[in-house]
C-alpha cells in the first residue's frame, strides 16, 4: 500500500494586487501572468503536487476569480476542442488539475500581510504541517522541485523549514533575513530572523524566498503577535515567535529562482522557460540569435512615438467609455 505523504496541504497566498505590473493586473490576477503557456499559479500548483500535496488552499482577494476558473472544469471548451479534433490541447486542459487534488478558496478580508493570509488558512489546514508557496517566486529545482527537497528536510528534522538563498547585501531590505548556526551547510538551524533589515543591520545576506514548510504551531503565534512592519501581520514575526518553542531550519535549495514579482525577473523567466520548451525552444533560440545585434536598442520608432505623446496615446484623449452589448 502506498504511504500517505508527510505534507498533504499547500497554501497559496494570492490576495495581493500586483501593483508593480499595472495595468496588466488591473482586472487579472498577477498569478495568472503566463510564463510561455502556463500561468504562474499553475507552476506553483504543479510543484506542490509533486511534493505530495493533495489539498490546495488559495487565500484570495478582490479580482481573483480567474484563479478559481482556471482550476475548474470547462465542459464547453472541452467539447469544442474534442469536436475540432484538438486532442493535445484537450489533454492539456484536462490535466490542469488532477482528480485526486482538492481546491479550497478562502477570502482574505483585508490586506493585512502574509502572516494574516497564512492565518486565514488555519480552518482548512488543521493540525498538520503544510507548505506555503508564493507564486511570484518561480523556482526551477534541480534535480527535484524545491518543495520536494524541503519535504525531505522536514522528514529528517520534523520541524519547520524555510527556503533560502544568498542575495546581494544591498538587497536585504527586500526580504526576511536569517542567521543560521551552520553557515556552510545546505541545512542549518535558524538563530534569528528579521523582516527586511537595512543592509547595515542585516545579520547575514541569507534571504527567505517564497517556500516554507510550517508546523501548525505557527497559527497560535500569528494569532497573538499583532501588526508589525508596515502595519501588517508579518509571517517573519510569527516564525521568530515560533523559534521560542521549537526548532526552525533554513534550507538552501538546489535550483534557480526567478523573481516574477519584478518585471525583469518575469522577463528572465519567460525567456529561459521558452528556451527550454520542447516544441518552441529551438526556434526561439534561433530568433534570439537573429536579433542579438539589435538587442539593447531604444525599442524603435514606435517607442519614440509613445514617448513623445504622438500616436495611440493622443488618439485616446477625450474618448468616452462605452460598453456595447450584443444579443446572441
Amino acid at each position: 500500500m502506498r504511504s500517505q505523504p508527510a505534507i498533504r496541504t499547500a497554501v497559496f497566498p494570492v490576495a495581493g494586487r500586483g501593483t508593480r505590473f499595472l495595468p496588466a493586473t488591473k482586472a487579472s490576477p498577477k498569478e495568472m501572468l503566463p510564463v510561455v503557456d502556463k500561468p504562474l499559479i499553475q507552476y506553483a500548483v504543479e510543484e506542490a503536487l509533486l511534493a505530495g500535496a493533495r489539498k490546495l488552499v488559495f487565500i484570495t482577494g478582490a479580482s481573483k476569480r480567474a484563479i478559481e476558473d482556471h482550476f475548474d472544469s470547462d465542459e464547453e471548451l472541452e467539447h469544442l476542442l474534442e469536436s475540432q479534433g484538438k486532442s493535445d490541447l484537450l489533454n492539456q486542459i484536462r490535466s490542469v488539475l488532477p482528480s485526486y487534488a482538492t481546491c479550497i478558496y478562502i477570502r482574505q478580508s483585508a490586506p493585512l500581510g502574509l502572516g494574516h493570509a497564512v492565518l486565514c488558512a488555519q480552518p482548512a489546514v488543521g493540525a498538520e504541517p503544510f507548505f506555503v508557496h508564493l507564486a511570484d517566486d518561480l523556482i526551477r529545482g534541480d534535480p527535484t522541485s524545491c518543495l520536494e527537497q524541503m519535504a525531505e528536510v522536514y522528514l529528517a528534522k520534523r520541524a519547520s523549514v524555510l527556503g533560502v538563498e544568498m542575495v546581494p547585501h544591498k538587497d536585504t531590505e527586500k526580504y526576511g533575513i536569517v542567521e543560521i548556526e551552520a553557515d556552510k551547510s545546505s541545512t542549518g538551524r535558524v538563530r534569528s530572523i528579521v523582516e527586511k533589515p537595512k543592509p547595515a543591520d542585516a545579520p547575514s545576506n541569507l534571504a527567505v524566498v517564497g517556500r516554507y514548510v510550517l508546523t501548525a504551531s505557527i497559527f497560535e503565534h500569528l494569532a497573538r503577535i499583532g501588526r508589525g512592519a508596515g502595519g501588517e501581520i508579518q509571517l517573519t514575526d510569527g516564525i521568530a515567535a515560533l523559534m521560542g518553542e521549537e526548532a526552525v531550519y533554513a534550507y538552501r535549495f538546489s535550483g534557480k529562482r526567478y523573481d516574477c514579482g519584478s518585471k525583469l525577473g518575469y522577463l528572465q523567466a519567460t525567456v529561459e522557460y521558452a528556451l527550454g520548451h520542447p516544441s518552441l525552444g529551438a526556434d526561439f533560440r534561433k530568433y534570439l540569435a537573429s536579433i542579438s545585434n539589435s538587442v539593447g536598442g531604444s525599442g524603435g520608432k514606435g517607442a519614440k512615438r509613445a514617448k513623445s505623446g504622438k500616436g495611440g496615446r493622443q488618439a485616446g484623449k477625450g474618448a468616452s467609455k462605452v460598453k456595447v452589448r450584443r444579443k446572441s
